[in-house]
């Protein structure tokens, strides 16, 4: 992920002490960017930037719980007072309380959950960074969504993700936050930021109980490669982990 304005970029992944997340970081850090690593449980983050930054890579942690405003303004603050901008934020971090349940025994307080962490957070992290993005040359937002969120996927009743296509909370909050992508994609046009969805494919995680054909090291190789092609390409974009795009 490099861009016209030098090739060192300021990476800020939310969620990515483990999993893609961890997996992203290290792509980008070995391509020559300094990774924030954000994580809710700071020991955590300091265990997985000290094992990035002993293969020589600038990889550092910094305390973000995306459901927590302080948290959040805080790492905000010190982004700028570090580094006096953010290149790139990827919002990673994401929860599902659908396994074992049905549509109409998912506990609602587990959907509101589901959307504080996967859409709320999202939109609080995102506003947050946007002073020090609008800082940034070439500015750049990555939601790190799901095929499941695809309203033309879940309307597909052969489409091979039908099996998963009726978990309420993770599903709908993905479908919620390809539309915060586009709202986003729109109002920062101006700004010269660019918002897309990113997509790194069914892989073996903590949230889906390592059920997933794909390894995270793959999905973090799926996702650098989608940030690179976000950032040359047009905003508002929803892409597939095999290349190209979605459909909404």
């Amino acid at each position: 992920m490099n861009d016209n304005h030098g090739n060192h970029r300021i990476v800020l992944i939310t969620g990515a002490n483990k999993g893609i997340g961890l997996a992203t970081a290290g792509e980008l850090a070995r391509a020559g960017h300094t990774v924030l690593i954000g994580a809710r449980d700071p020991e955590r983050g300091a265990a997985a930037a000290t094992g990035l930054a002993e293969q020589g890579l600038d990889a550092r942690s910094v305390r973000l719980d995306v459901t927590d405003p302080a948290t959040i303004a805080a790492a905000a603050e010190l982004i700028a007072a570090e580094y006096g901008r953010l290149d790139t934020l990827v919002n990673n971090a994401g929860i599902t309380r659908d396994f074992g349940t049905t549509p109409e025994t998912l506990p609602l307080d587990d959907l509101r959950e589901t959307y504080e962490t996967n859409v709320f957070g999202v939109v609080a992290v995102t506003n947050a960074m946007l002073p020090p993005l609008r800082r940034s040359p070439a500015g750049l937002i990555g939601n790190v969504s799901s095929g499941l969120g695809s309203s033309a996927v879940l309307t597909d009743l052969d489409h091979p993700a039908g099996e998963h296509a009726m978990l309420l909370g993770y599903n709908t909050s993905k479908a919620a936050l390809n539309a915060v992508t586009l709202v986003y994609a729109r109002s920062l046009r101006d700004a010269g930021i660019k918002v897309s969805s990113l997509e790194p494919g069914h892989c073996a995680t903590d949230l889906n109980h390592h059920s997933g054909p794909s390894s995270v090291e793959e999905g973090g190789r799926r996702i650098a490669r989608q940030l690179g092609e976000a950032l040359a390409g047009p905003s508002g974009q929803f892409f597939h982990p095999e290349g190209g795009n979605y459909p909404w």
